[in-house]
């Protein structure tokens, strides 16, 4: 079947709720992308911040196709092993004593939200419900995490929405603290906001957030479904500061590509959930938790967040080489290899050029290049691309 008649039969037969482009992706290895007419692409996008090892892996795909011969699903009424030895270790390299496995970052924080409130329900304060998000967050597409998304663009048509989320503005320790009430029960804040456009904390934010949320009673949320499992250089986005939150929920690159969500907790507040008041039938399977393992080692011991340092760093300052050469560049902003290059222009067109040179790169918030790629990249790529950047951009300023 041709590209273009792949594509046709697609367009007819799958809900139209994604603007793709226009190829077709057949193959992977590690930072490369082959389409159906055997194009490559160094992919810069990773499955939107999902495949930190790359494509292909050698030691998942070898751990799945051994585990698939094994046993692939049982349902959580009996322990399987690989389950337990990712929670262990999730457990072991966290704040964390608890973990909830699930299949997405939106039911991962479905979780967190669920779990807050019960854990003020059974404190006999059912009264606190409530919960305090910011502008730009993005915490999925259910019912509650839509309601909790500080994007009008992702909450548009499908009002009435749920109650009990006041949304205000990131970085602003006042705006939280006046939103305050005697029904709020928890702020949930993204470390770093990755859709909203890369938006980095302020000295101090998150400090004050968890300052706020002791003060108040109040428990504090991290929403790291793009920020952890290395994604920022470390584990964990909140290792970067000196806080810890009460909940934390991860998704996305945790399973380097197969569907996997977690809620992780600390024990005074998982605790609230008991048997029968929360489930996932496919959450944390032995298919999906012994690639997560293997992902989880692989990070510690093949030097993958050392990598991602060094060429986020070096990406970055490469990035910052281009601003006095092109006055629409208007900031450098992120950490390790989540990386936002703001311009002061529409940024969707700059992708489409740059996938005709062979880069996959996103755009969000329409001028925000954002910058995911696999944590195994090397200088070389990175090279090449800010290389592509400069001709595109070039371009644009004639």
């Amino acid at each position: 079947m041709t590209t273009d008649k792949t594509i046709e039969t697609a367009d007819r037969v799958i809900a139209s709720t994604y603007s793709r482009f226009p190829i077709v992706l057949t193959e992977g290895k590690g930072c490369m992308l082959t389409d159906a007419q055997g194009r490559t692409y160094t992919d810069f996008v990773a499955g939107i911040a999902v495949c930190n090892l790359g494509h292909a892996h050698e030691g998942i795909a070898r751990a799945v196709a051994d585990q698939a011969r094994r046993l692939v699903h049982v349902s959580n009424f009996y322990y399987t092993e690989p389950q337990i030895e990712l929670a262990k270790w999730l457990v072991e390299h966290s704040f964390a004593d608890r973990v909830f496995f699930c299949n997405s970052g939106a039911e991962a924080n479905e979780a967190a939200i669920k779990l807050a409130r019960k854990y003020f329900k059974d404190r006999g304060l059912p009264e606190r419900f409530g919960m305090i998000t910011m502008e730009g967050s993005f915490h999925g597409r259910t019912m509650a995490t839509l309601a909790a998304t500080g994007q009008a663009k992702i909450r548009k048509g499908f009002e009435p929405l749920l109650t009990g989320f006041d949304i205000v503005p990131f970085n602003d320790l006042d705006a939280v603290g006046n939103a305050i009430s005697k029904e709020t029960c928890a702020v949930m804040v993204e470390p770093i906001q990755g859709e909203g456009g890369v938006q980095c904390p302020a000295q101090g934010y998150l400090e004050g957030l968890r300052e706020l949320c002791d003060r108040e009673g109040l428990l504090l949320i991290f929403d790291e479904v793009q920020t952890g499992m290395g994604r920022t250089g470390k584990l964990f986005a909140y290792e970067h500061s000196s806080v810890t939150p009460d909940i934390m929920t991860l998704a996305k690159a945790l399973a380097n590509g197969l569907p996997m969500g977690a809620m992780l907790a600390k024990e005074g507040v998982a605790r609230a959930f008991t048997p029968g008041s929360h489930a996932s039938t496919f959450g944390g399977t032995p298919l999906v938790a012994i690639a997560a393992l293997t992902v989880a080692k692989t990070l510690l011991e093949e030097g993958v967040l050392e990598n991602c340092q060094r060429v986020g760093n070096y990406f970055k300052e490469q990035l910052l080489s281009l601003m006095p050469k092109y006055a629409f560049i208007r900031e450098v902003r992120g950490a390790g290899l989540l990386i936002g290059l703001d311009l002061a222009c529409d940024g969707t067109a700059i992708v489409k050029q740059c996938m005709e040179r062979g880069f996959l790169i996103n755009c969000t918030q329409e001028h925000t290049l954002r910058f995911i790629p696999p944590l195994i990249i090397q200088k070389k790529e990175i090279d090449a691309l800010i290389a592509c950047l400069d001709s595109v951009f070039e371009g644009l300023s004639v």
